[in-house]
């Protein structure tokens, strides 16, 4: 499980891993239990072009349906197939096993930092 406070977040309940030039994305455990039991994730295809706070992918709950956006702008290298074929990993493993794509990019944008997320959550 990655560690929480050295993630960064966006507005949209996303972490976002950085590792090089390499981020991998998945939501919060927030957003999950927000959403409530997901039942279904469709992800973007491997290889292509994300832009940032464009929709791309669908996460559907028993409750509603959510839209996963890219928060960077890239390619995408890999999604998570585990989460497509199991889609409750997202409630159960959301910062783990549910991750959902890694993107590869070349600048990175502002993103918000954990205190500044754990701030507009607790709004």
């Amino acid at each position: 499980m990655a560690d929480k406070t050295t993630l960064q977040y966006t507005a949209e309940h996303e972490w976002v891993l950085v590792e090089g030039s390499t981020a991998t994305v998945g939501i919060t455990d927030y957003a999950a239990d927000k959403l409530g039991d997901v039942v279904y994730v469709d992800l973007p295809e491997v290889g292509s072009d994300v832009a940032s706070g464009t929709v791309v992918g669908e996460i559907e709950s028993t409750k509603s349906v959510g839209e996963l956006f890219a928060p960077i702008n890239g390619t995408v290298l890999e999604a998570n197939e585990a989460v497509v074929e199991t889609p409750e990993l997202v409630n159960s493993d959301p910062f783990g096993e549910g991750w959902l794509i890694k993107v590869s990019f070349e600048s990175l944008p502002t993103l918000l930092s954990f205190d500044e997320y754990s701030a507009l959550v607790a709004e």
